[in-house]
């Protein structure tokens, strides 16, 4: 935990350093979080806490050209001994085909200042109006819950090269469901501060759901066209971004892998002129403008805290361009080095209008309110399995007409890009199943032909 009898965070990162005689990287994250739940018409729990983690990695450079760097790298939270952290991280030192030279830079100006915290106050507009939402669904029959949370994480980047950075995280969430005689609806939305939400209108979306599914409509599983809300495509992209690493890619093991070997950047993968980036000055989307990371993966590495980080286009007008790679991968390759960014956005060129308007232009199809237990099944073309959840509904020339059960599917986001028939612009939302980790993205509505239900789901 921490709190004012603790060092301060910058201070810690300085102390690691010092201990170190050696080339280091302290990493310390101060993480405060509030969050508010609600259950049966009622808030049933609320609280605040507060976290440290700091991370030492010590790193060496190769002995000679050719040859393996290595690093050790340990993690401990709360109230840190410094000596025996790097101890650990001594002991942990090991080979490294990710290494390279420390990033170097300046200092901010405000590395040294104190960690930000939120609290219950943050929640405050969304406690207020819990209690006409708590009345209102009492006078209908309607049972609600879910919660809304807040949290800010101050992350400290020192490293021995001179190189200090430290960004202000903050990243909120409120997530309603409502149930009436045996039928759930769902809304949720992300926030950095909650002045942009309000709980009304998650309560009308979800009173509007409910009000659909008071007519069942049986419908077989099969090969349905349907209307993907934003909160869904955003699931679905989160996956797709995932699988852009470089060095899986160039060994014929994921969706980006060209036959007979390489990538298939450059490649067209859509018709249509569909734009996927990250970028860490994004208008409502922002987050920290330098790679931080505590591990090193085959794509991402230790040795690249503090590299700046820039708008990155993973499709551009349909076309693959960007994978992932770390500077010491991207070097063996002949590639651009990648890290990635915490945020996702997609947008079609030219496209307009609201999730309203895709459904007032369909003839037959399935509107569906989000994705639930998404897994991947095959890496080569990113097939996905997963079931919907919390509303499945029936349109027909350009209106609900009712709801119908929840469904298993299977489809690969790549394919269902290059299919899609309609798209709506963009705006701010909360995949239901990667929200939790991918809190800000910004997506369109879609409407995609030939959706592969696979089998009826007992799932609500």
């Amino acid at each position: 935990m921490s709190g004012d009898h603790l060092a301060h965070p910058a201070e810690v990162a300085e102390q690691v350093l010092r201990a170190a005689h050696r080339p280091c990287i302290a990493v310390v994250e101060e993480a405060h979080e509030a969050d508010v739940r609600f259950a049966n018409n009622t808030v049933t729990t609320d609280g605040v806490r507060a976290d440290r983690r700091v991370t030492a990695i010590l790193a060496e450079q190769p002995a000679a050209p050719g040859e393996p760097g290595r690093a050790g790298i340990a993690r401990r939270s709360g109230r840190v001994d410094v000596d025996a952290l790097l101890a650990e991280a001594g002991a942990a030192i090991g080979q490294a085909d990710d290494a390279a030279a420390l990033v170097e830079g300046d200092a901010d100006t405000y590395f040294g200042e104190d960690a930000a915290v939120t609290g219950l106050d943050r929640l405050s507009s969304v406690v207020r109006s819990l209690a006409g939402a708590f009345s209102r669904a009492d006078g209908s029959g309607t049972v609600l819950s879910g919660f809304a949370e807040h949290g800010v994480t101050t992350t400290y980047l020192a490293s021995s090269t001179g190189l200090r950075r430290r960004y202000v995280q903050p990243t909120g969430a409120l997530q309603l469901v409502g149930r009436k005689d045996g039928a759930s609806a769902w809304a949720g939305v992300g926030s950095a501060d909650f002045l942009d939400v309000e709980l009304e209108a998650l309560e009308e979306t979800v009173r509007r759901g409910l009000g659909w599914s008071a007519r069942h409509i049986e419908v077989a599983p099969g090969r349905h066209e349907v209307v993907l809300p934003p909160s869904a495509v955003a699931d679905l992209m989160i996956f797709l971004a995932s699988a852009a690493g470089g060095r899986e890619s160039e060994e014929g093991r994921t969706v980006f892998s060209k036959p007979g070997g390489g990538t298939r950047i450059g490649e067209s993968l859509t018709p249509l002129s569909f734009d996927l980036w990250s970028d860490p000055a994004e208008p409502g989307l922002e987050c920290a403008p330098f790679l931080a990371t505590s591990v090193s993966t085959a794509d991402v590495s230790v040795f690249d805290n503090g590299l700046p980080l820039q708008r990155t286009n993973w499709l551009r007008a349909g076309s693959l361009e960007r994978l992932l790679y770390h500077r010491a991968g991207a070097e063996r390759s002949h590639a651009t080095p990648t890290a990635p960014v915490d945020n996702l956005s997609l947008a079609l060129s030219g496209a307009a209008g609201t999730l309203e308007d895709v459904i007032a232009t369909t003839e037959r199809g399935l509107l569906l309110t989000c994705l639930w237990y998404i897994r991947e099944v095959d890496p080569k073309t990113l097939l996905l399995t997963g079931l919907t959840r919390d509303g499945v509904y029936v349109v027909e020339n350009g209106k609900v007409v009712g709801a119908t059960n929840n469904f298993r599917f299977n489809e690969s986001p790549v394919d269902v890009l290059a299919r899609v028939t309609q798209a709506t612009s963009s705006s701010r939302t909360f995949g239901r199943e990667t929200g939790s980790w991918m809190n800000r993205t910004a997506m369109p509505a879609l409407r995609v032909p030939d959706w592969n239900m696979s089998t009826v789901s007992q799932a609500v």
